[in-house]
């Protein structure tokens, strides 16, 4: 199960993570030859109540760290989740990626088995053991959030597809 817990985690997340950066990159030089605030796409949201792109990128970027760190059973790493550019958010997705890319298989050795508990201590918090964290919490999140920003940039007139989505695979 080893192998099986760190192909579905951190290789998925490296891939999904590069494809969300080379987007990134399209916006910002979409923005500069439209002339548009790059600003204006950073904050864009599809609905009020929703997050704007920055935050999806934060937040995936959260999921892919914690989700790969909890799996290793390594302490997951806090950042001030303040990148306000289209660079500083691809900063952030290489060194979440830098992160995730430091854990080996072998420290995934019980990761399907291991108790992972979120938000502890508050009334949120939940209990899985790490293949349920994985498939039915984890990877879910990451998507909707990767997905999301792809929805937002693609709202805006980005020319963007299914393989800019992807990445390399």
């Amino acid at each position: 199960m080893t192998d099986a817990m760190y192909a579905s985690s951190v290789p998925v997340f490296r891939q999904m993570l590069g494809g969300l950066a080379a987007i990134l990159a399209k916006a910002e030089a979409h923005a500069a030859e439209k002339q548009i605030e790059p600003a204006a796409l950073i904050q864009a949201r599809l609905f009020p109540d929703m997050f704007p792109l920055g935050k999806q990128v934060q937040i995936a970027c959260d999921f892919a760290r914690g989700v790969s760190a909890r799996l290793a059973g390594a302490q997951v790493p806090k950042y001030d989740d303040g990148e306000q550019s289209f660079a500083e958010l691809r900063e952030l997705i290489a060194r979440s990626v830098a992160f995730i890319d430091g854990f080996s298989p072998t420290q995934f050795g019980d990761a399907a088995q291991r108790e992972i508990v979120t938000r502890p201590g508050t009334a949120k918090e939940r209990r899985f053991d790490g293949q349920s964290y994985l498939l039915s919490y984890g990877l879910p999140q990451f998507f909707f959030h990767v997905t999301t920003a792809y929805a937002l940039l693609r709202h805006n007139g980005l020319e963007i597809g299914k393989r800019d989505y992807m990445g390399q695979y």
